[in-house]
């Protein structure tokens, strides 16, 4: 595994007194890097499958997700050891989750020792711990592991949100910030963690849809630190969390459907996904928007923090709201180096929104201090939190 602090730049803005911040960022990888132009020779390859319509089906897939580069826990030493993952059919929930808890735990760990060294504080100073992970199953859950893993006060109060999918990550940002304005002096840190294996499969034609997958998803870990009132000369705030709401779209809980079975999770995205969202957008947003006056004219003077559900999504996005194609550069980086590694995906988005505002900042062209940090999982469930950059 590997980590990275993220760090807070230049911070020129004051957040509001009460108002929860981000105070710090911080992320984590499995070791194993994948250039995605290698992907689709390296599947076949390990899954014993030599079709040549899904082959070249998953090259299409592969050039048209935009993804460059992936991390992923799965590895040839995972495959000698468990070779009946590559096995259609066969029962591999045991060895999946064997593999999926300690890889979770491991990265989750790392990506939040990161995040506590560039916020500068103690550890000991974490009065509360959001643990979200579609990615793992057990009890007691990861959020135990992770804080005796990091060394957290027996005393630390822990929430943990299983199975939210790519909305996981916003929705634990919401509940960070309900905990942080209601605890006066309290700090928060989230941790997300996901990995693929849990769902990862042999090419099937009766499975098209899990080509997407492939071509798409990645392993990872997030980490924040969320607090209100930051300590003058101490803590650094990059986001000021002013709103944050959650709707869910009615009758279209099949659209993303997962089930846990005895051969792991398997997943169904729908095609018509990216058109729901677009249908549902406007009005989402406008919610967030209003409160400080803005009305649907007025998307381009917002940044937008969007998880990068797929290229899709972000295209009928920016088309249907009529953003300028820079708006969308910190999701579509995102995409890019990382794929979509669901619940983690929107710590990425927020490092690179810093690196653009503060790159706009240089150039004297300046950004929105005000956007919306955006994400869909299953539900259809919609997450988003207007709020304030400060680093610009």
């Amino acid at each position: 595994m590997g980590s990275e602090y993220i760090a807070p730049g230049d911070i020129t803005k004051r957040a509001n007194p009460g108002k929860a911040t981000i105070l710090a960022l911080g992320k984590a990888f499995p070791h194993q890097l994948v250039m995605q132009e290698f992907l689709v020779d390296g599947y076949f390859k390990n899954t014993n499958c030599d079709d040549p319509e899904l082959k070249q089906k998953l090259t299409r897939l592969c050039k048209t997700t935009t993804v460059k580069t992936r991390y992923v826990v799965m590895s040839e030493e995972i495959l000698k050891k468990y070779p009946e993952l590559t096995v259609e059919g066969l029962p591999t929930v045991k060895q999946r989750l064997d593999i999926c808890n300690a890889a979770v735990t491991q990265m989750a760990i790392e990506a939040s020792q990161a995040c506590i060294k560039t916020w500068g504080r103690r550890k000991s100073d974490i009065t509360h711990l959001v643990y979200v992970s579609s990615s793992e199953a057990r009890l007691p859950g990861g959020d135990l592991y992770l804080a005796r893993g990091l060394g957290l006060s027996p005393e630390t109060h822990r929430v943990m949100l299983y199975f939210s999918g790519c909305s996981g990550g916003v929705a634990g940002l919401r509940v960070a910030k309900d905990i942080a304005e209601n605890n006066p002096g309290s700090r928060v840190l989230l941790a997300t963690s996901e990995t693929t294996i849990i769902g990862f499969k042999p090419p099937s034609p009766d499975r098209p849809y899990d080509l997407v997958g492939v071509a798409l998803f990645g392993d990872g870990a997030g980490a924040m630190v969320i607090g209100s009132d930051p300590v003058p000369f101490t803590e650094k705030p990059l986001f000021e969390l002013h709103t944050a709401i959650q709707n869910f779209l009615p009758n279209t809980e099949k659209t993303i459907d997962g089930r846990l079975t005895e051969e792991g999770i398997s997943f169904k995205l729908a095609r018509e996904l990216p058109q729901i969202i677009e249908d549902n957008i406007e009005g989402f947003c406008n919610k967030l928007m209003k409160i400080i006056g803005l009305k649907n004219q007025d998307y381009n003077k917002l940044f937008w923090a969007v998880h990068p559900g797929g290229p899709a999504i972000l295209n009928r996005m920016e088309k249907r709201l009529d953003l300028l194609p820079e708006k969308l550069t910190a999701s579509r980086r995102a995409l890019m180096d990382y794929g979509n590694a669901s619940s983690n995906t929107i710590v990425y988005v927020l490092e690179y929104m810093i690196e653009e505002s503060l790159k706009m900042k240089k150039q004297d062209q300046g950004d929105g201090e005000w956007g919306l940090i955006l994400a869909f999982g299953p539900g259809i469930t919609l997450e988003g939190i207007l709020a304030r950059n400060l680093t610009v």
